[in-house]
């Protein structure tokens, strides 16, 4: 089902690499060296292949958390290790994450990401900031697959020609742009910003009474 005509205005924003810092770079430099490979054969160890199947709920977590051991010949405790590195501390960037929120009650808002399975207990301090969330492993499809942004648009009530799409890969900003989306690639908050703004000033005001408390 396609949003109807004159659906909602609405914001659809990636997560990893936009509003959560990627841990994957800092991450690969370290295993990289330990491991006596090239960041790149990390990178591809750790998320290619059967990947696809985790992304969207094929594959659980620890399942898929074996084929990277084997790959990468690692022991138990050095697979906890990799792991605490690429999702301890997240570091959250709370200009965006206010950006977002202050567009409530002007349009629809989701975070829209790729994501492995039993990632949401990990993201509750980000997720209140959106109406939806959105998780590839939860809705069975991952970007660029059209579907996950016509089903996010579905939940939202929303249009394409009245959204806009955030996200840092290039390959999932072009998959919006043909569902008839405006798009914004990130490649750092201050851009972001300045398109959330852009996207912000052709917006309805804030619907809601003055005095009645409401925002």
């Amino acid at each position: 089902m396609s949003p109807a005509a004159g659906g909602r205005p609405a914001l659809l924003m990636d997560l990893g690499g936009v509003v959560v810092e990627d841990k994957l770079p800092a991450a690969a430099a370290k295993w990289a060296v330990r491991l006596g490979i090239c960041e790149e054969d990390f990178v591809t160890s750790v998320y290619a292949g059967n990947d696809t199947e985790v992304l969207v709920g094929r594959m659980d977590g620890p399942q898929w958390w074996s084929v990277v051991r084997d790959r990468l010949s690692l022991d138990a405790e050095a697979v906890t290790e990799l792991r605490a590195d690429l999702a301890a501390d997240p570091v959250y960037d709370r200009a965006l994450l206010d950006a977002v929120a202050a567009l409530r009650g002007r349009a629809a808002t989701a975070f829209i990401s790729n994501a492995w399975p039993d990632a949401r207990p990990h993201l509750g301090a980000v997720l209140p900031a959106a109406e939806v969330a959105v998780l590839s492993c939860e809705v069975g499809y991952a970007k660029p697959d059209p579907r996950i942004y016509t089903h996010t648009l579905d939940l939202l009530g929303a249009e394409a020609s009245k959204a806009l799409f955030v996200d840092d890969v290039a390959r999932n900003v072009e998959a919006a742009r043909a569902l008839g989306m405006d798009v914004h690639l990130h490649t750092d908050s201050a851009g972001t910003l300045a398109a959330l703004d852009t996207f912000a000033s052709r917006l309805p005001q804030a619907t809601g009474s003055q005095g009645d408390g409401t925002e």
